[in-house]
């Protein structure tokens, strides 16, 4: 909160303006050559002009430092707020869109050389429900793999009772090196039964799909030739999609491992959705200056879509360090190779198997974070210029107020408030109006100044009129 200095107004029992009284040079704050020894307009925007100096102190100031009579200061409306430490919850707003769970992408491919003789799924966009049919595929290879196994099948059965050890074991390890070369090639176990039953081998294979999902690419036709590896189809099980957000570079630090995100997307935009952060990239994009960040949603009723376009925002309480997380999570166990799977206790992944470790092994935790409240003060109080932001703090004297200039070192904006690093300490007053004409003031007089780090001679004076008898001379 502001507080208007107007106690400066009326200084108690001033010493006569004789005593007191240098010399009074009146200018205008925007536009500080204007000197003047008298009050008016400035001749340039009519502004009122402000009282630069009107007594001389006891002591000299700082380099940084200014003074003004409480006249002036009630007429350039200086206010100043304390400078506090308290917790603020910045919002960071973001866009992305909604894109498939890499994790749930499958491709279908052939697994031996051959021709397509039958395509079960003929465009993009069916829904296949695992171990549906998709492919019917014919391969040379496959045939002389199963006369192979027939031949091994045969041999095994007429092993007889005196047949010796060694061939009884090597004819059995033919066989079953037989039967797993079939497996390799796609044919399933009871496809397998299914020609020991014959006793002929089957001139096509069947490929299935292996889970449910949406068929998203489909490379090849019938008739056509494949390879080994050939890529047929591509499956999306879309009852999980991850939502991809863009953060700025100057937001990464506020935005951590599980927090909350709200989004909503334009196809339901009264609609609220709610997920967690579950992976902050380490790459910066260097075109878009952002970072992505991943939420894993749940979509069981197939109502986003990917490509879709997301807003969404997340509210990060900051502390002294940084933001905050919750300090339950380093006892967390998570995957190594997918961060979204989150466990009270050790165990193995869902998805892939490997054993889980703690959150705080793996860094997305700041376990040094401290719950001490950070500095923080208005948003308008300093005044910044590329990489320094300058604060004028008013020093408390109702005889002599003193204003002086200070760069300090800012943390993250915060709604109405920015975190302060360096350079003040709690219960200081900074000026968070009237700093712009304090600042002019102190570049009049040729000290340090937002836009003069280092001060400079001051300006020379102008004074109008002396154009104009210039010119008449001339003439």
């Amino acid at each position: 909160m502001g507080y208007l200095l107007k106690s400066l107004t009326s200084a108690p029992h001033a010493e006569p303006a004789s005593n007191q009284q240098k010399q009074q040079i009146w200018t205008c704050a925007m536009h500080p050559q204007i000197r003047q020894p008298k009050p008016g307009k400035c001749p340039i925007c009519f502004m009122d002009l402000i009282l630069v100096s009107t007594f001389e102190h006891d002591e000299p100031l700082g380099p940084r430092q200014i003074s003004f009579s409480p006249e002036a200061i009630k007429l350039m409306e200086i206010q100043t707020t304390p400078v506090e430490r308290k917790f603020v919850e910045a919002e960071i707003r973001m866009v992305g869109i909604v894109d498939y769970d890499e994790t749930c992408l499958k491709d279908i491919t052939a697994w031996v050389p051959g021709r397509i003789d039958r395509l079960f799924v003929d465009f993009t966009g069916t829904e296949v429900i695992k171990g549906d049919h998709m492919v019917r595929l014919y391969s040379p290879d496959l045939i002389s793999a199963q006369a192979e196994y027939l031949q091994a099948l045969k041999a095994a059965k007429n092993i007889k009772d005196e047949t010796s050890e060694l061939i009884r074991h090597s004819t059995e390890a033919t066989l079953k090196a037989a039967r797993e070369k079939l497996a390799l090639l796609g044919l399933q176990d009871q496809q397998i039964e299914e020609i020991e039953k014959t006793g002929e081998p089957t001139d096509y294979i069947i490929i299935y799909a292996p889970l449910g999902g949406i068929v998203i690419h489909k490379y090849a036709t019938e008739g056509m030739y494949v390879q080994t590896g050939t890529k047929i189809y591509t499956i999306a099980d879309l009852s999980q999609v991850w939502v991809n957000l863009d953060a700025y570079e100057s937001d990464v630090d506020m935005v951590a491992y599980q927090q909350p995100v709200r989004f909503a997307v334009e196809a339901y935009p009264s609609e609220t959705l709610e997920g967690k952060i579950t992976f902050k990239s380490p790459i910066l994009d260097p075109k878009t200056r952002t970072v992505k960040l991943r939420v894993n949603v749940p979509n069981p009723d197939g109502r986003l879509k990917p490509g879709m376009f997301v807003s969404a925002v997340v509210y990060s309480k900051l502390s002294q360090s940084g933001v905050m997380t919750d300090p339950a999570l380093a006892a967390k166990w998570t995957c190594p190779m997918h961060p979204s799977i989150l466990k009270d206790a050790p165990g193995a992944c869902d998805i892939c198997g490997m054993d889980l470790v703690t959150v705080e092994s793996r860094g997305l935790v700041n376990t040094n974070q401290s719950n001490q409240p950070p500095l923080v003060i208005p948003a308008s109080a300093p005044l910044i210029t590329g990489k320094r932001a300058v604060v004028y703090v008013m020093i408390p004297d109702p005889n002599r107020p003193v204003f002086e200039g200070r760069e300090v070192a800012l943390g993250p904006r915060a709604g109405d408030c920015y975190l302060v690093k360096e350079g003040l300490s709690e219960g200081e007053l900074v000026v968070t109006n009237g700093n712009f004409k304090i600042d002019s003031a102190l570049q009049i007089q040729a000290k340090p100044s937002m836009m003069s780090p280092t001060g400079g001679a001051p300006p020379p004076a102008h004074h109008h009129g002396q154009e104009h008898e210039q010119m008449k001379k001339q003439d």
